[in-house]
């Protein structure tokens, strides 16, 4: 995610870092750098010309000159103006008012509004409310049944809407019904076109005066960057947005969208899509997306997975087997599931401070297959084998690469690494009978 912009950045910085004091030619010099970084990460001509401004006018004067450390107050200026680009605060839906209140997506075919309206009621499920789906989006043939596939998946209500309904009574019905049934929160799934054209404008204005949303979010791909700006302006002119759900982050390498989206528009970002899994939404927090852009990481975010995937009884029966050093095969297969839920291992690196600028990361890409391919071969072992690894000899290791379609390689690579894991689990429950080590939080 901003892969191209952060590396621009990283190299700017670079060179600041290198020198003693700054000069103010040395900031302008750098700032010009900034600028154009912005503009090949595709950020609007004018908020990037704005931001570069806002930046120099608190640069070129005594909170840097007159610095001990000048690139870091530099640094600190820059992470504190793309917090304030973003949009300052992390955004709240919101969902006061008498239940049921309703939630209403918008935005062009292509751009994730069906699996958003679902990511976004697991989200709100999670948090204990009882979100109801409606497929208002009659136009794609497809959009009711996929709707209803993943509301079944999820285990959320769909509202049993039919193809040749009307997208006003549909919405109309479903309000009574949610209010009937004893739902709380209505997730519109509303029609989009290829374009913006009237009659779809004039289907979601019947639908807005209908019902009465308290939130009205679009529904955007970040991949396109400007286009996704322009089409929330357009948006947001005919129907008044309160919000803006960015979609296939993960895959934006710019940036653009999202650092031009609140300063051109006027609303703010109040979700990421990152990932195609229904647990793939993320609350967007400005100071956060700031320190990934900059390569400070974002350890906040990497806590909150955690949290969400862990399951704390499993948390502290790992917390028990390290005390007792009986850390098994089978623990580390388990392990391994857990670490899955918080998505893919590259998203995770890149919230690690530091990461980025480490060389032999650069290229790095981590492969999930990987992870899969370690739980295969713990799944072609025996029981007493993945309680006691010791006793897998040459003829097993045979056995158990044939039965997982690996190699013995791959088979010897896992022990390998396993036998690693197993001793320091070891040192760390020692450590813990002593009294030098306590899990607190985590374990």
């Amino acid at each position: 995610m901003f892969d191209r912009l952060s590396a621009k950045l990283a190299q700017v910085f670079k060179k600041l870092k290198g020198r003693g004091k700054l000069s103010p030619e040395d900031v302008n010099a750098a700032l010009r750098e900034v600028r154009l970084s912005l503009l090949e990460a595709d950020v609007n001509y004018k908020v990037a010309k704005a931001f570069v401004e806002q930046i120099k006018g608190r640069a070129v004067g005594e909170e840097v000159m007159g610095s001990l450390t000048p690139a870091q107050q530099v640094i600190k200026i820059v992470h504190e103006e793309l917090t304030r680009l973003l949009g300052g605060e992390s955004p709240k839906l919101d969902l006061s008012g008498r239940p049921p209140i309703a939630l209403m997506l918008v935005g062009l075919q292509g751009s994730g509004k069906t699996t958003t309206c679902a990511k976004l009621a697991r989200r709100l499920k999670s948090q204990g409310r009882q979100p109801y789906l409606v497929p208002a989006d009659v136009q794609r043939p497809a959009a009711i049944e996929q709707l209803k596939r993943l509301g079944e998946e999820i285990e959320v209500g769909v509202y049993p809407a039919d193809a040749g309904q009307n997208p006003v009574a549909i919405a109309d019905a479903a309000m009574e019904a949610a209010y009937t049934q004893g739902y709380d929160t209505v997730i519109l799934d509303t029609a989009g076109r290829l374009h913006i054209d009237a009659p779809l404008m004039e289907e979601l204005r019947a639908i807005r005066e209908k019902v009465k949303p308290n939130e009205i979010l679009l529904v955007a791909d970040a991949m396109t960057g400007q286009d996704a700006v322009q089409v929330a302006d357009r948006f947001n002119d005919m129907l008044k947005l309160t919000g803006v759900i960015l979609t296939k982050v993960e895959g934006d390498a710019r940036g653009g969208a999202a650092l031009s989206m609140r300063a051109v528009i006027g609303k703010p970002i109040k979700f990421l899509g990152v990932g195609e899994r229904l647990d793939a939404l993320e609350p967007f927090h400005p100071d956060r997306l700031a320190s990934r852009i900059l390569g400070m990481g974002d350890v906040l975010t990497l806590i909150e997975r955690a949290e969400a995937a862990f399951d704390k009884s499993q948390v502290k029966a790992l917390e028990r087997k390290i005390r007792e050093e009986s850390f098994t095969l089978e623990d580390f297969r388990e392990q391994l599931r857990q670490m899955q839920k918080m998505g893919s291992l590259e998203s995770l690196l890149e919230m690690i401070p530091g990461m980025k600028q480490i060389k032999a990361l650069k290229n790095v890409k981590p492969d999930g297959r990987e992870l899969k391919k370690v739980e295969a071969i713990i799944n072609s072992m025996t029981p007493e084998e993945r309680r006691d690894h010791t006793i897998i000899n040459g003829s097993r290791r045979r056995r158990i690469a044939k039965g997982s379609g690996t190699s013995v390689e791959d088979v010897n690579r896992l022990l390998k690494n396993f036998a690693m894991t197993q001793k320091m689990m070891k040192q760390m429950g020692k450590a813990a009978k002593k009294g030098r080590l306590s899990f607190p939080g985590l374990f």
